[in-house]
């Protein structure tokens, strides 16, 4: 089982932005490992920080809940994920823009909520568990 903590970034088309990890083949909400004696929130800022240099609050955080699913990159393993959700009321396109995303991140893609179904590029937890919640 790997723990893990991520954010639901969702502009205000509702579309959400995914990452995808250098070495890696799915697309995946920001997020990842805590540190030792983090907070599952503290884990979620610090991982978006991180990932897309994006500083996000803990009051702007949304708590969604704790799922699992197959993970995405590591065959035969579960991820657990507690996630959170901050959606944003200005224009995506500037958002994106004033991101900086770390080395460890090949791809940055804004997908339609409508879209974020099972598929080869996508991961499970994404598709299996938080899209039917953004969808509600």
């Amino acid at each position: 089982m790997i723990r893990v903590s991520a954010v639901v970034l969702q502009d205000t088309a509702g579309r959400v932005l995914t990452v995808r990890k250098r070495g890696t083949s799915r697309f995946m909400q920001p997020g990842g490992k805590p540190e030792p004696g983090e907070t599952p929130a503290e884990a979620a800022l610090r991982e978006v920080r991180e990932e897309i240099g994006l500083n996000l609050t803990a009051q702007q955080l949304e708590p969604m809940g704790e799922f699992s699913a197959a993970a995405a990159n590591e065959p035969d393993h579960t991820v657990v994920c507690h996630n959170f959700k901050v959606r944003f009321e200005n224009d995506a396109a500037g958002l994106l823009a004033a991101l900086r995303p770390a080395a460890e991140i090949a791809e940055l893609r804004w997908v339609p909520v409508a879209e974020l179904v099972p598929s080869a590029d996508l991961a499970p937890l994404l598709t299996e568990q938080i899209a039917p919640r953004l969808r509600a």
